[in-house]
């Protein structure tokens, strides 16, 4: 009794993992999709070298009540690998994509 008890628990745990991995999954898309959509990359790409958090807040066109989630947007985008982020001592994060231009 206490094996199919052991069993059930590892097929839920399996179960949930599944689920959780989609969502997140989920959440990385709809970040990509947010980030090109404000033009993130071509604002970065355009800027030739990795510029700070505050630097990419003021090269986009959004309203300024909404540049204190662009640091929560960056921080999923170097989590799932879309771009690079570097911890600088006075100017907080610098952003970089991961493209490479043709040659």
């Amino acid at each position: 009794m206490e094996l199919i008890n052991e069993e059930s628990a590892g097929e839920l745990l399996q179960a949930q993992t599944h689920v959780w991995n989609h969502i997140f999954n989920f959440i990385n898309s709809m970040t990509l999709k947010c980030a090109v959509q404000l033009g993130i990359p071509d604002v970065i790409q355009k800027h030739g070298k990795p510029m700070t958090l505050s630097e990419l807040v003021s090269a986009l066109p959004i309203h300024p009540s909404k540049a204190q989630y662009v640091h929560r947007l960056m921080r999923i985008l170097v989590h799932s690998g879309c771009s690079t982020g570097e911890t600088l001592e006075d100017e907080g994060v610098s952003m970089a994509t991961n493209s490479t231009e043709d040659a």
